[in-house]
């Protein structure tokens, strides 16, 4: 897909009609900058001239049908005098950009002081590369359109903010060999993939382990599994195979989740023999 110098037709920036509370954000902006510009004395074309895009880009700003990026709200600051209060908008514009259940997702990994998953069939999405998580959107069946796929991609990178959070939360992943093995996106994306790997789980508050395919059977045979827990004491769960799939966060359910996650963990390889095996498969690859 072609992209207009101005930005107008690149993929990802488009607001979603069904995120209602995105679509307000976006509108929200869009009022404030039509504001600041006619305070300036200023046309459209003027302000266009002066920024450096296309006047068909500012008009979809300030109409709230495009999601301004970043470096636009900056240039904006600077062009109207108005002294960071436009550049603060980014935050709350760049998730905008995101669909609302990762948003809601991303928001609840921020408070987990701690998070237990087991995945069977993909690489954890805070664990993922860009060009393995890009893969993964792209073989989705209906299509996703390139737009949404950016999209996803740009949400999955924007969790792993986790990573740099300070004190940072307890991280504990479980994976089947399987997803380690599966070359999503061709040799080279899992190739890099399995470097990032044994990149992160270097890191002194992640515990990663491999539930090897020798392993006849395992507590987590009916699906994949998390769990987050907060520092109120209150946690949230969800597994594939219990509960019909729904999230929960009654005691009795969470200690349910939590037992099976357990036997799970005691089950695979440790994380020394699994960063040996990550090194192994890489060597294979």
């Amino acid at each position: 897909m072609s992209v207009d110098n101005d930005g107008t037709e690149e993929p990802g920036w488009e607001v979603d009609p069904e995120d209602e509370q995105g679509a307000a954000v976006v509108a929200a902006v869009g009022r404030n900058l039509k504001v600041w510009r006619e305070a300036a004395g200023l046309r459209v074309a003027d302000l266009a001239a002066r920024m450096g895009y296309g006047e068909d880009l500012i008009r979809k700003v300030e109409a709230g049908k495009r999601i301004p990026r970043p470096e636009y709200l900056a240039k904006a600051d600077e062009v109207l005098s108005a002294g960071g209060r436009i550049a603060a908008m980014k935050k709350d514009v760049e998730q905008a950009r995101y669909p609302k259940r990762v948003r809601d997702l991303a928001k609840m990994e921020e408070r987990a002081v701690e998070i237990g998953a087991y995945r069977i069939h993909g690489i954890h999405g805070l664990l993922q590369t860009d060009e393995y998580a890009r893969a993964l959107f792209e073989m989705r069946q209906p299509a996703y359109s390139q737009s949404e796929i950016e999209r996803f991609v740009a949400a999955r990178a924007a969790r792993r903010s986790i990573f740099d959070r300070d004190p940072a939360p307890s991280l504990s992943f479980v994976q089947e060999e399987a997803t380690l093995r599966r070359r999503v996106g061709g040799t080279m994306v899992k190739r890099r993939q399995l470097e990032h790997l044994l990149e992160v789980v270097q890191l002194r508050n992640i515990a990663f382990q491999v539930m090897p395919l020798d392993v006849e059977v395992h507590a987590g045979m009916d699906g994949g599994i998390e769990v987050l827990k907060f520092s109120d004491g209150s946690a949230v769960g969800r597994s594939e195979g219990a509960f019909g799939g729904r999230p929960v966060s009654d005691p009795r359910q969470l200690r349910i989740l939590e037992l099976r996650y357990g036997m799970i963990r005691a089950q695979a390889l440790t994380p020394r023999e699994s960063a040996a095996f990550i090194e192994h498969v890489l060597g294979e690859t």
